[in-house]
């Protein structure tokens, strides 16, 4: 008979958090008293810093400047575009900006400033109740915490048929540091990692087939919108919507794809951005009595688990996979550990997000939709760009702002927005919102200035019917 003895601690910490994302600003000065560990087996700051929300748009930043130039001619600007380097691209983000930055934030961690604080850089796994098996370097441990924080974040999630195929591929922790520019890409996806990754490649001048089995893209979107973007990515690029991939091979010259309509696409890369999985599966939580609630860690408001002293943030456990969401989560989670006797939920209203595609889109609150089956008499109004001056100067013709209200309180249930500055324009209505102001009063209480681009939204609010 074989018995199981469970493994003991070598270290005790008061603090254990895993996952150097938004975990890494857990530890503050109230915690200078306290031991504490890190445990980050990647680079610090997590995905957003790294592979994510920073470094994305510093590619989408030089999208812009080379599409902004190929549109030269239209406003009489003699321009042309002959092309990236690629090299000073990739060094201007990551040996520049992003690396350095990581190392230095482990480097502050691992140094003098925060002798309380041990960094481990080998995966978490749970061993037993609080127990958690680690590393560093080539030296294992086993360690304990009385309060553990959980912000393991995300990885990137790949179908069973690229797996099974066996052809190379890329997700959005690898694209971006492509030794050299393909000449053609296939991407997999519909959602905005998909969209935003096959808008910055093309700007660069690389050949785009986007595949996604939606025949619309964001098709979780308040549905104007969603057509919106479809209607205008068909017309940016090549695109293949409502198929499947049947299957996949690879050769000397790249990758070809067959897809449900009886078609063959080729590329010299694929990329895959068909969503992001939480990392809770690879912690052998059960170990330690966390429980699952389908692929994310199961929470409470407060932010706890199902186990006493052990929380969870960010991707996760969350139901927003957004930088700004586990920021404010790890301000709540910290504020809890802290005050057990006055703890505050989770910060999960009126979210807001950002899609940095050509064109851009924000959106916060109800789609439409979604308004009419929670049972409001609303009011609606689309507000095109190019009927407010600063538009018409851009002569715009494709973009707008959506607003939904409720026509009984005057509050506004959600506000969606495409074209250009579309995350700017936004934050005022995401204000309106957050304070539950009357959209009458906001639209008539204050100046709008004439002639910028706010008066979008001004227009948006002064045209809602009451």
């Amino acid at each position: 008979m074989n018995i199981m003895v469970e493994p003991t601690a070598e270290k005790h910490y008061d603090l254990i958090v895993i996952g150097a994302g938004s975990g890494n600003s857990i530890p503050g000065r109230e915690f200078h008293e306290k031991s504490i560990a890190i445990i980050e087996k990647g680079s610090f700051g997590g995905t957003c810093l790294n592979v994510g929300c920073i470094p994305t748009k510093m590619y989408v930043y030089a999208a812009e400047v080379a599409q902004t130039v190929r549109e030269a001619d239209k406003y009489g600007i003699e321009a042309s575009f002959n092309g990236v380097q690629w090299p000073s691209i990739v060094d201007r983000v990551f040996k520049n900006r992003i690396d350095p930055i990581a190392e230095s934030g482990e480097a502050y961690r691992r140094g003098p400033k925060t002798p309380n604080i041990d960094v481990y850089d080998q995966p978490a796994r749970f061993v037993g109740p609080k127990l958690i098996s680690t590393g560093q370097g080539d030296d294992a441990t086993v360690i304990s915490g009385d309060t553990i924080v959980i912000a393991a974040g995300a990885r990137p999630q790949i179908p069973n048929l690229v797996i099974e195929s066996g052809v190379k591929y890329h997700t959005n922790e690898t694209i971006m540091r492509l030794a050299e520019l393909p000449k053609s890409m296939i991407v997999m996806g519909g959602g905005f990692i998909a969209l935003e990754f096959a808008h910055i490649f093309k700007s660069f001048g690389v050949d785009v087939t986007l595949v996604n089995r939606s025949p619309r893209l964001l098709r979780r979107l308040d549905t104007d919108i969603s057509d919106r973007i479809t209607e205008l990515t068909e017309k940016a690029i090549t695109t293949k919507l409502g198929v499947e991939f049947e299957s996949l091979s690879e050769d000397a010259s790249g990758i070809t794809a067959t897809l449900s309509d009886g078609s063959t696409i080729r590329g010299d890369i694929l990329l895959v951005a068909t969503g992001r999985t939480p990392n809770g599966d690879q912690l052998n939580l059960s170990a330690t009595g966390v429980e699952m609630d389908g692929s994310s860690i199961k929470v409470d408001e407060f932010g706890r688990t199902t186990a006493p002293g052990i929380w969870a943030l960010g991707d996760v456990s969350s139901p927003f996979q957004l930088k700004h969401v586990a920021n404010a989560e790890t301000r709540a989670v910290r504020h809890n550990i802290l005050h057990p006797n006055n703890m505050i939920p989770m910060p999960h209203k009126n979210v807001p997000a950002g899609v940095f595609t050509q064109p851009q889109i924000a959106t916060v609150g109800l789609t439409e939709q979604q308004a009419v089956d929670a049972g409001y008499n609303i009011t609606v109004k689309i507000q095109n760009y190019g009927d407010v001056a600063y538009g018409w100067a851009m002569e715009d013709t494709d973009h707008f702002a959506k607003l939904i209200a409720d026509k009984d309180t005057g509050l506004l249930l959600g506000a969606h927005i495409i074209g250009p500055e579309a995350p700017t324009l936004i934050q005022q209505l995401i204000t309106v919102m957050a304070f539950d102001l009357d959209v009458r009063k906001v639209a008539r209480d204050q100046y709008w200035i004439h002639p910028a681009l706010p008066e979008l939204i001004e227009n948006a609010l002064l045209g809602l019917e009451f």
